[in-house]
């Protein structure tokens, strides 16, 4: 007789196959069951910190067993019920490359391991500025880069206003390469190699820096309660729901913005004006570089498109050309002989554009450049490159060229920079990463609190502070940069050289450094291209805090004390090294005051390891300050090691 439940009993089978199928694909796509899991930070290529306990982790299935081998010892542990698990291996020698093995129910492999010395590096944009940018200036160094033995983490950006990340959402080890050091910072890479060349133990960079990024944006939620407005201002954020509002909102604000403008636009309609036939005989003329507002044309908002014919040699045919059309704000747009050849869509990047070979003939060529201001000045920034070049022959592009309003607009509606609330990049990109042991900090940020320069003291300091008690090393080594020289040559009392002196006088935390940049810096440039010597001035303070080495001159001279001898003020210094030098001049921005707080140029002389300050029309002074401006040129007063000495004042008040 037929077996009328064998089609039952075969569906049974079947979803029992099914069933345990199912069972298993869930085991190998949920690492919280049954599959060992490492953070981003753990993996090929890493750099480790020697001589210290180390603290690897991951996860896996509750009360999995997990065992980390590493240099020929196992390091057996046990997840806890969430599924977390710690493992400490004792101090490393430096050295490598090494292998590691994580056992669990699976088996990760990393290869190509190095133990040395890990530094945290962050800040805002100057320490995010990578070699890319400054490829021009160093393109010999970029050229010579490789060197397996120097690595960088690149933390993304990454914010987040409710809690600490336990992870990071991408990122791996890199080694320096001709092509991989492109992306490293280049304050960090410049200073990486300063102490490789002369401790040759392997340097890992953790890269977690953030253009923009105010000081308060990285403290902790404990930290961020020292400061009851920013935890106000944090708090708000908080709400998934009102913060995507305003995403969506300002996002169509924004596009609608830039729809409008492109549609009013004069030079996009018929014949856009990058095309050779566009007939300009009668658009007006102005000098490049420069600001339209300071050459006639109104402050306007808008586009202006800008034109200029010039005459290319015969040799530079059959050559790829370089254009480099220095900073513009805010945006562009760049055509040669009516064929686009590159856009930038926001003002620091320097304007580099290559023109291929194709496009360029012999005799009139024709360059058009659609610039979008967005607010304030438009223009083309002044002391910058903008020239035309191939095969080593140059041509000059500054002078006279031709532009004509495409269309005016109102401002651009300001946007909300989220990573910029206070504790939000501490949280997803710092908070990962407080497990892995380093040798220390370097720190370059200040720019974006200039606004708020009297605070930043005790911002600064708890933000060192924080890290220190998140770390749990102790007071490691935090070294960072005083900003440079920046802005039009003036007198200013606040902002920039407020935010220096409160830099100065976070030096009295135990083992801080300050790289002093005060002569590197460029007046027309947020970001100075000279990150070689502020990654050599770190690397000397490094040397001196990290590595113990008490000869090393580590910065150039610091204001230690003042005493008064008649009319005349004696100011003492630390870190003069084998002396004071005025670089063979006499020495410049020394202010003196009276009682009444009114600060006159001064004269000052070095005496010895002292130098004396006094003025004829000060005759019983009190205070002195030097190199107190956004900009000080020319001061001048170095050790003998080639240091220059910090800005300070002797009086307590802006």
């Amino acid at each position: 007789m037929r077996d009328l439940f064998s089609p039952l009993r075969a569906l049974k089978k079947t979803w029992r196959c099914w069933v345990l199928f199912g069972s298993w694909a869930l085991l190998l796509n949920n690492p919280a069951i049954g599959q060992v899991r490492l953070p981003r930070l753990i993996g090929e290529n890493m750099v480790l910190q020697r001589d210290t306990e180390l603290t690897l982790w991951g996860w896996a299935a509750a009360n999995e067993a997990v065992t980390v081998v590493f240099s020929g010892k196992k390091y057996p542990t046990k997840a806890s019920t969430d599924g977390k698990w710690v493992v400490k291996l004792p101090p490393q020698k430096a050295g490598g490359p090494f292998m590691m093995d994580i056992l669990a129910s699976n088996q990760i492999t990393l290869k190509n391991i190095l133990v040395g010395d890990v530094w945290l590096c962050s800040g805002q944009s100057n320490m995010v500025l990578p070699m890319e940018r400054v490829k021009e200036r160093y393109a010999k160094q970029i050229a010579e880069a490789g060197n397996p033995f120097i690595r960088q983490f690149l933390v993304p950006i990454t914010f987040d206003f409710a809690h600490p990340k336990d992870d990071l959402t991408t990122g791996s080890w890199q080694a320096a390469t001709p092509a991989n050091v492109l992306t490293f910072s280049a304050t960090a890479y410049f200073f990486a190699r300063s102490l490789y060349e002369k401790y040759h133990v392997p340097i890992g960079l953790i890269n977690a820096s953030v253009g923009g990024s105010p000081a308060e944006a990285w403290l902790s939620g404990d930290a961020l309660k020292a400061f009851p407005e920013y935890v106000q201002r944090a708090q708000k954020f908080q709400n998934t729901i009102y913060t995507d509002s305003i995403r969506h909102t300002e996002g169509a604000m924004v596009k609608a913005w830039y729809n409008a403008l492109r549609k009013k636009d004069e030079g996009m309609k018929q014949v856009p004006w990058f095309e050779t036939s566009v007939d300009a005989a009668a658009w007006p003329t102005m000098q490049i570089p420069g600001y339209w507002t300071d050459q006639g044309l109104k402050s306007i908002h808008g586009v202006v498109w800008f034109r200029k014919d010039i005459d290319v040699p015969a040799s530079f045919m059959g050559k790829p050309a370089k254009l480099l059309l220095g900073r513009i704000v805010d945006s562009d747009s760049v055509y040669v002989n009516g064929m686009f050849i590159g856009a930038t869509g926001y003002q620091y990047p320097p304007r580099r554009y290559t023109v291929p070979d194709s496009i360029l003939k012999a005799g009139k060529n024709t360059i058009v450049v659609r610039v979008i201001n967005t607010s304030e000045r438009g223009g083309f920034i002044a002391d910058k490159p903008y020239t035309l070049s191939a095969g080593g022959e140059v041509l000059d592009l500054k002078g006279t060229w031709q532009y004509k309003v495409g269309a005016m607009s109102d401002t651009l509606p300001p946007v909300t920079f989220f990573q910029y609330t206070p504790g939000g990049l501490f949280n997803g990109m710092i908070a990962p990463v407080t497990n892995f042991a380093i040798k220390g900090a370097i720190w370059y940020q200040g720019e974006s609190n200039t606004m708020q320069a009297a605070k930043y003291h005790a911002v600064f300091s708890a933000v060192i502070t924080d890290w220190r008690k998140q770390w749990g090393q102790g007071d490691f080594p935090f070294l960072f940069v005083q900003l440079a020289n920046y802005l039009p040559v003036k007198t200013s009392e606040k902002g920039w050289p407020e935010l220096r002196e409160a830099q100065r006088k976070t030096l009295s935390l135990p083992n801080t450094g300050m790289a002093v940049t005060i002569d590197i810096g460029e007046w027309n440039d947020l970001h100075p291209l000279n990150k070689e010597d502020v990654g050599k001035r770190l690397a000397l303070a490094a040397q001196h805090f990290a590595y113990h080495d008490k000869k090393v001159v580590h910065t150039g001279p610091t204001f230690l004390s003042m005493r008064d001898e008649g009319n005349k003020l004696i100011l003492t210094f630390a870190n003069i090294g084998s002396g004071l030098s005025s670089k063979g001049e006499a020495l410049k921005h020394f202010t003196i005051a009276g009682v009444d707080k009114n600060f006159v140029e001064a004269q000052a002389v070095i005496r010895g390891r002292e130098v004396v300050v006094w003025s004829d029309g000060v005759s019983h002074p009190v205070a002195v300050r030097y190199g107190w401006e956004d900009n000080p040129q020319g001061g001048n007063l170095y050790n003998n090691e080639g240091l220059p000495a910090s800005p300070f004042r002797t009086d307590d008040e802006p």
